[in-house]
């Protein structure tokens, strides 16, 4: 199975079982910016208790590795949990949306786009991606996350709100790192 592949599985299931998602992470940051290359897919979504047994039954669990003691406890902690596809090595990392101001704002802004010519997925906005990646270079100072942010601003420059960044990098903490991002594109 391939990366798109496993992306299309996922996506088709959280639309069956009417879960809202965003897709973020590299694979968000590749769709707006520069290729790399990446093993795992980072999803956002707003799934209940209720979505469960959809979500186990959509994994089969002689393909893949899916717990439902993790899914439950994600959901109860507002943290993530793993759809693993041990023959590919693959893996999605299942974030639970959060009831915060940024996370309402994001899941409203979506685009909707084609990661590959068979179906298209709900993706965050690529100011919401460069936000995600400021909070997690933060968190923990990975050069990965600042290539992806200059990569989307190079490549999606004309798309991308500034003001929208501009706004919520003030209101989250981040105006330091935004201001290093936009350093280092003048370089």
């Amino acid at each position: 199975m391939e990366l798109f592949e496993l992306l299309q599985e996922v996506v088709e299931a959280l639309e069956r079982l009417q879960v809202p998602y965003i897709v973020t992470g590299a694979v968000a940051s590749m769709a707006y910016g520069e290729p790399r290359l990446t093993n795992d897919i980072d999803i956002v979504v707003a799934i209940e208790e209720r979505h469960i047994a959809g979500l186990l039954s959509a994994f089969p669990s002689d393909e893949f590795y899916i717990s439902e003691d993790m899914i439950r406890e994600a959901i109860h902690h507002q943290r993530e949990f793993n759809i693993i596809h041990p023959a590919s090595g693959l893996k999605v990392d299942i974030m639970i949306k959060k009831d915060t101001p940024f996370d309402n704002s994001r899941f409203s802004r979506f685009h909707k786009i084609y990661p590959a010519k068979s179906y298209q997925a709900n993706f965050a906005a690529p100011e919401d991606v460069i936000i995600k990646k400021m909070e997690f270079y933060r968190e923990g100072g990975s050069e990965k996350h600042l290539r992806d942010i200059t990569g989307i601003l190079r490549v999606s420059e004309k798309e991308i709100d500034l003001n929208y960044i501009l706004e919520w990098a003030d209101r989250l903490g981040l105006t330091e790192i935004w201001d290093a991002v936009k350093r280092r594109l003048m370089d």
